[in-house]
């Protein structure tokens, strides 16, 4: 029971470090907070870096407080950094119209994401990409739903990634309880693989309960699209 209370203490506490690169941002985690956090869970923030942040926060939330797609100024992670990082970026006409040729042609597949990621747009954010342009779309919402595939098909192939290489190898008793932690987003995204997806995710299922690696001779390739 203790270590599934951590676990979850844990993915809760990466939901809220992470928002900023999650679909559906503030709206989809805080419900996952109202959700989960029991008291047993709550108890274990106490002790974790910036859980006591997250623990004002729900309280926050339950109370009515705080709506449902927000989080009060002070309790931001990293004290509001990621957003005001990104928060005046500004393109100028030529980015505007190098991005929005690239997010109107954009296929969900392997291909598309690196055709998109090759942008001199796209390449001036580094690591940052997607939560700049994100940022910087704030000035033509009308791209936004466009921008939320590019975002959920970067999202899939990177678990994709992650899960096959996973399976291969022996896994340690901290990476199994990330594994733990990340199950729902594993959840979430490698059905949208279809068969492939699922099957993976059946192995990573299994996984957390075994030792040594799956019986399997390579890790799987990566769907052509999703």
């Amino acid at each position: 029971m203790k270590t599934k209370i951590s676990v979850t203490a844990q993915r809760l506490l990466n939901l809220y470090r992470q928002e900023h690169v999650i679909f559906g941002g503030w709206t989809a985690v805080n419900s996952v907070f109202i959700k989960e956090a029991t008291p047993d869970v709550l108890k274990e923030l106490r002790d974790m870096p910036t859980g006591k942040n997250l623990i004002k926060h729900i309280e926050n939330l339950r109370s009515g407080k705080t709506p449902m797609d927000s989080i009060e100024r002070e309790l931001l992670p990293y004290g509001g950094m990621m957003t005001e990082s990104v928060a005046t970026i500004y393109l100028t006409p030529s980015e505007w119209e190098e991005l929005e040729t690239g997010i109107n042609n954009f296929i969900p597949t392997e291909e598309g994401l690196d055709t998109l990621q090759q942008l001199n747009v796209v390449k001036k954010f580094g690591d940052q990409w997607l939560v700049a342009i994100k940022a910087a779309l704030a000035a033509k919402p009308e791209l936004l739903e466009k921008w939320s595939v590019v975002k959920k098909t970067y999202r899939a192939y990177y678990l994709w990634k992650v899960a096959s290489d996973m399976i291969n190898q022996p896994l340690s008793e901290r990476a199994r309880a990330q594994l733990q932690a990340d199950m729902p987003e594993y959840e979430t995204y490698l059905p949208m693989f279809g068969n492939e997806g699922t099957e993976l995710l059946e192995k990573l299922r299994s996984f957390i309960t075994t030792i040594k690696p799956i019986d399997t001779d390579n890790a799987p390739d990566a769907p052509t699209s999703i």
